[in-house]
C-alpha cells in the first residue's frame, strides 16, 4: 500500500477494518459470527436509550444483518462469559481477554472517574466498604435492592443517584465490582468481579501501563484501520500520558506506518493488517453508538457528512430528528433516517428521512426500503410506516408501500 492514500482509499481500509466487507453468515447466526466481528470491534458502547434498539445490539446487526440477540446477552451475562462490563469508550461490553489492559484504568479510579463516585470514596469510606459487604453477601444485587432510604440529591435530572448507587458505581470503575447481568428495565446487577470474570482472565498478570497502552492503541489501529492520532485515543478513551510513545514504539516496530490521507490536515497511521478492497457493497443502517461513527470529525472527513446525534437538542431546533441513523450503501452514507420502534401497534415508524447531496435518489430509497423492512423484521414489527417529513420521504414512501 502506498504511503499516500486518497479519502476513498482510506473509507474502505476503515470500512474492511471495521467487518462491513466481511461475508454475511450463510445460515443461522452463531457464536462463531459475534466472535467474528467482536475480534474486529473488541468493545461494544451501550446506552440506554430505546427508542429503536438498545445501543449495543446494533453494531452486529450492522455487520451481521438479524441475529438472535440473545448471543450478546449469552457472551456478557453468562458463562463462560465472553464480554464485561466497563468504561471503555463511555459504558461499553468489551472482550474479557482484555480486563488486563484496563486495570490501570482501575486503579487510577481517583484520577479518572467522575465527581459523584470520587466524592463518595473519599468523604464516605465506611459507606463503600459497606455496600461492597452487601455484594459480597447479597450479589448479585440491583442498586435498588439496598439503596432502603439513602438520601437522593434532586438538583440535577441526569445524576440523581442515591448514595449507595455512587458507592456501586465507584467500586464498578475500580474494578472491585462487576455487571454480573441486567434486568428487564436494563439495571445492573452487581457483584463481586472475583465471581463473575472468568479465572484464566482473573490470574492473567498485570501489564505495566506503558505496556497496557501500547496494546490498546494497537487494538485501536487495527479496528480502524487507518486513523490519525486523535482517532487512536478516543477508540479506548486512553490519556494524554504514553501515548505518543506508544505510537512512536509501533511504528518502529512496523506496526503502524505513517501515511498521508489526501485532504487530511492530520497525519495518519496505517495498521499493517490493514486492507483495502477494491469495493464495498454494503446496505445497512448504522447505530448513532457504532465505532464507525464514534469520532465525529473523522466521520465528516471520510464520508462527508456532518453527523449529531440530537437526542439532546429541544424539538424545535433538531435539524434531522430524534434518533437518526445513517444508511450505508456502498461505501458512502447515502441517507439519514429518524427512527422510532412503536412495539405496541408493531410498527416501525419514521418521522423523517433525509437523502445525502451525493446519492441516488431512486436507488438510495429502493435499498433503504428492503433495509427498513428487513430492521423491522428483526426488531419483531409487522409493518413499515411511511416516513412523516425529509427530502427523501416522498420516494421512501413509494418504495415502502
Amino acid at each position: 500500500m502506498n504511503d499516500s492514500l486518497s479519502i476513498a482509499q482510506a473509507r474502505r481500509i476503515t470500512l474492511a477494518a471495521q467487518g462491513f466487507t466481511d461475508p454475511k453468515p450463510g445460515g443461522a447466526t452463531d457464536m462463531r459470527h459475534l466472535r467474528r466481528v467482536l475480534r474486529r470491534l473488541h468493545l461494544i458502547q451501550m446506552d440506554s436509550v430505546n427508542v429503536l434498539q438498545r445501543a449495543h445490539f446494533m453494531p452486529l446487526y450492522s455487520r451481521l444483518g438479524p441475529y438472535p440477540t440473545e448471543l450478546i446477552e449469552r457472551a456478557a451475562y453468562r458463562k463462560p462469559r465472553e464480554l464485561f462490563e466497563f468504561w471503555g469508550h463511555e459504558a461499553s461490553l468489551i472482550t474479557t481477554d482484555l480486563q488486563p489492559l484496563f486495570r490501570w484504568r482501575m486503579a487510577k479510579a481517583a484520577d479518572y472517574a467522575w465527581g459523584n463516585m470520587t466524592r463518595i470514596a473519599r468523604e464516605q469510606p465506611d459507606l463503600v466498604q459497606w455496600v461492597l459487604d452487601e455484594v459480597r453477601a447479597r450479589g448479585p444485587i440491583t442498586a435498588a435492592e439496598i439503596e432502603h432510604d439513602a438520601p437522593r440529591r434532586t438538583d440535577h435530572w441526569g445524576w440523581n443517584w442515591s448514595v449507595v448507587k455512587q458507592a456501586l458505581e465507584w467500586l464498578f470503575y475500580s474494578g472491585q465490582v462487576t455487571a454480573a447481568e441486567r434486568t428487564t428495565s436494563f439495571a445492573r446487577r452487581y457483584d463481586l468481579t472475583e465471581r463473575v470474570l472468568p479465572r484464566a482472565v482473573l490470574d492473567a498478570p498485570t501489564p505495566a501501563y506503558p505496556d497496557a497502552v501500547r496494546a490498546l492503541v494497537q487494538l485501536s489501529a487495527r479496528a480502524l484501520g487507518v486513523a490519525a492520532e486523535g482517532e487512536l485515543r478516543d477508540y479506548f478513551r486512553l490519556p494524554v500520558e504514553g501515548f505518543k510513545q506508544a505510537v512512536s514504539e509501533l511504528v518502529e516496530d512496523h506496526v503502524l506506518t505513517p501515511v498521508t490521507v489526501r485532504g487530511w490536515k492530520q497525519p495518519a497511521y496505517l495498521h499493517h493488517d490493514a486492507r483495502m478492497p477494491r469495493w464495498v457493497r454494503a446496505a445497512t443502517l448504522v447505530s448513532p453508538f457504532d465505532p464507525l461513527i464514534w469520532e465525529r470529525s473523522r466521520t465528516e472527513r471520510l464520508f462527508d457528512m456532518s453527523y449529531r446525534i440530537e437526542i439532546y437538542v429541544p424539538a424545535p431546533k433538531r435539524l434531522y430528528g430524534y434518533y437518526v441513523l445513517p444508511f450505508l450503501l456502498g461505501d458512502r452514507f447515502a441517507a439519514r433516517v429518524d427512527l422510532k420502534a412503536d412495539r405496541k401497534a408493531g410498527v416501525l415508524r419514521i418521522p423523517a428521512a433525509w437523502l445525502e447531496p451525493h446519492a441516488d435518489q431512486e436507488e438510495t430509497a429502493a435499498a433503504l426500503a428492503v433495509e427498513l423492512r428487513r430492521l423491522a423484521g428483526w426488531l419483531g414489527l409487522d409493518e413499515v410506516a411511511p416516513p412523516v417529513r425529509g427530502d427523501l420521504a416522498g420516494a421512501l414512501a413509494a418504495q415502502v408501500r
